[in-house]
């Protein structure tokens, strides 16, 4: 058997395809919230996890560090996040959800939760836990 296997495509492939269609299904659904893809990924982090740098999250989103401050730029002129200087690190700002941004989260997340439940409707639930549990694994065999 070939390197693609009987499947027809290359495992990187088919995720990446996998993932390129649910971005496009979930962007679709958070227009409504004035939302991208990346800004929504953003905002999640940033409500969990306060405080993240802009390396950070350009990291976490697989950007730059320039795609990830215009991005942001975006988000504090919405006046959905905020920056506040690092304590110690002069050159580093912090990030931080205002009350304003965690209510768009909010809201969109109830939307963005509906999506993903469409596009698992054909899974039942130990073919979805697998599934996470498979990517998760992939993730942190990864590094």
């Amino acid at each position: 058997m070939g390197s693609t296997g009987r499947d027809g495509g290359s495992l990187t492939f088919m995720v990446r395809k996998a993932w390129l269609q649910m971005r496009s299904a979930i962007g679709e659904e958070l227009k409504e919230f004035g939302l991208s893809t990346s800004q929504y990924a953003t905002l999640m982090m940033t409500a969990s996890h306060p405080g993240m740098s802009v390396a950070d999250i350009a990291r976490e989103v697989a950007s730059t560090r320039q795609a990830a401050n215009e991005m942001l730029a975006g988000l504090e002129r919405d006046g959905l996040i905020e920056r506040h200087p690092h304590p110690t690190d002069r050159r580093t700002h912090q990030i931080h959800v205002t009350e304003s941004g965690r209510q768009r989260l909010e809201e969109a997340r109830s939307v963005v939760a509906r999506r993903e439940s469409e596009l698992e409707a054909n899974l039942d639930p130990p073919q979805r836990q697998a599934i996470r549990a498979w990517l998760e694994g992939i993730a942190e065999a990864c590094g």
